[in-house]
């Protein structure tokens, strides 16, 4: 832009010019011929001055810019690759980098223009960052990059990966570069390191989940948020422990009550909480942590389930720590809503099978409560966890509402009650044939719970079951959501 208005400068200038040296009766007298030669000869050398301007910038951008050593990727390096129009997704590529850096990760930046078909072949984690313009257009950063690169076939299973899509949603392709970038590196065998992070308009909430994940990829979750958010008074009223004598870690049921200041109380199923824990007889500024809401808004309070996690050095995980046993019961927790639009309910009265493990159960727990609210009892759970006897989470909700209809199907795994090792996408495997014909009734799938292992196993299951065909049109339209961490 500033190339271009250097050279409207130019040709004014070089126009006023002409009228200075030449009096106005002298210059009203030349042909019209001459003039136009005239104009055209200044025009000229305007355009050439501003190509040559556009050869030294971009010479001295590419002068500038990391090289990628693609030969000697390691296993261990991480590679960063920005698209950026407005240096935005940079800005952020770098941030990204100092975090994983403190954590002691070895990295790479580099410019997606650099990026080739022999580079990804080369790597094994990638982190995407990168803009959409237009209307779902890539930046023009990105056009070698999409023409030569995407436009082929790769084997890439050695790759796992992240995308942070970055957009508007006031444009109707939303983030289309991050998904479509998703949807191909999916398509060339690359597993997700996690799922797509979408940033609308630099929404912080977002940005503070990306970094959330950057700290569990690289053991470093206690690093300081890098744009601190408003959090308000909430009130921890209830907290039950779910699984006495498991063989597992302690899981605790928490129910907080907003305070009658609260601006705004109001969330969906599908919803975080992001809290900010504190230490007794600190004052250092913690990282949030994030929290699936297990309840609805007419319960009147948000509730979640926790598991007591504990760090390298054997002390309480900063945000299960604080929640389960540092804060009293009575105590202020800074909580702050946010919303999760790609894990809300479907917009219809579909069939709704979930499928989860763990504390997972606590975003589906939300869905299927607001679906009895609504009087949609098509709902199909699967659940998995250790034993039965100790880790059935939320049992008597669950079995309740088997018993009246509202749940119409339950499938259980509990991994360490036979000798052979059950999941649920072994559950799922056995009900091929009645997952099909829910699929074909329209049914959306909602998956929540550990990124490790189980979701992973399931996606990989339901390609079998359903074919990556029909599991890539539900992910498209929204049919197929996942809410993993």
């Amino acid at each position: 832009m500033q190339l271009r208005l250097n050279a409207l400068l130019l040709i004014a200038l070089s126009i006023s010019t002409l009228f200075l040296f030449a009096p106005l009766h002298q210059f009203l007298s030349i042909s019209t011929t001459r003039l136009s030669t005239v104009t055209s000869i200044l025009i000229s050398y305007a355009l050439f001055y501003y190509w040559i301007q556009v050869r030294h910038q971009h010479a001295h951008q590419s002068s500038h810019q990391p090289k990628l050593d693609f030969a000697n990727i390691s296993q261990e390096q991480i590679l960063i690759v920005y698209a950026s129009q407005t240096g935005y997704a940079e800005q952020l590529a770098t941030q990204t980098q100092t975090s994983l850096q403190q954590g002691g990760m070895q990295t790479q930046l580099c410019n997606i223009s650099q990026l080739t078909a022999e580079a990804l072949q080369q790597a094994h984690k990638i982190l995407f960052l990168v803009s959409t313009t237009g209307e779902g257009d890539a930046p023009d950063s990105a056009a070698k990059f999409t023409r030569t690169v995407m436009g082929q076939t790769i084997q890439l299973t050695q790759l796992h990966y992240a995308v942070l899509a970055l957009g508007d949603r006031n444009y109707q392709a939303y983030c289309a570069f991050g998904h479509q970038l998703d949807h191909w590196l999916h398509q060339q065998g690359a597993q997700t390191l996690f799922d797509t992070v979408e940033v609308d308009n630099g929404d912080d909430g977002a940005l503070r989940h990306w970094q959330h994940h950057l700290g569990v990829l690289s053991g470093r979750t206690d690093l300081a948020d890098w744009h601190q958010a408003e959090y308000e008074n909430w009130t921890l009223s209830e907290r039950q422990l779910l699984n006495p004598n498991s063989q597992g870690n302690p899981v605790y049921q928490l129910r907080l009550i907003p305070n009658t200041s609260n601006r705004d109380s109001s969330w969906q199923a599908g919803d975080i909480a992001e809290i900010l824990p504190q230490r007794p007889s600190s004052d250092q500024p913690l990282p949030h942590r994030e929290y699936s809401i297990a309840s609805i808004p007419q319960d009147g309070a948000v509730e979640l389930i926790v598991r007591q996690m504990h760090q390298a050095d054997g002390s309480l995980g900063l945000g299960s720590g604080w929640l389960t046993h540092y804060a009293d019961i009575g105590s202020t927790i800074a909580l702050r809503l946010r919303s999760n639009r790609s894990f809300h309910p479907p917009v219809n009265a579909c069939p709704l099978i979930l499928i989860g493990n763990g504390t997972g159960i606590a975003g589906l727990r939300a869905h299927l409560k607001h679906r009895i609210q609504k009087g949609h009892t098509q709902n199909w759970l699967f659940f998995g966890e250790r034993n039965r006897a100790y880790d059935f989470f939320c049992q008597a909700e669950i079995e309740q509402w088997q018993a009246d209809g509202t749940l119409s199907q339950l499938d259980l795994a509990f991994s360490r009650d036979q000798t052979q090792r059950v999941y649920v996408q072994d559950k799922l495997r056995e009900q091929t044939t009645e997952l099909n014909a829910w699929v074909a009734q329209g049914a959306a799938i909602y998956v929540c719970g550990s990124l490790e292992g189980m979701a992973a196993g399931v996606d990989s299951a339901l390609r079998d079951i359903v074919g990556d065909v029909t599991l890539k049109r539900m992910r498209e339209e929204g049919l197929y959501r996942r809410d993993v961490y």
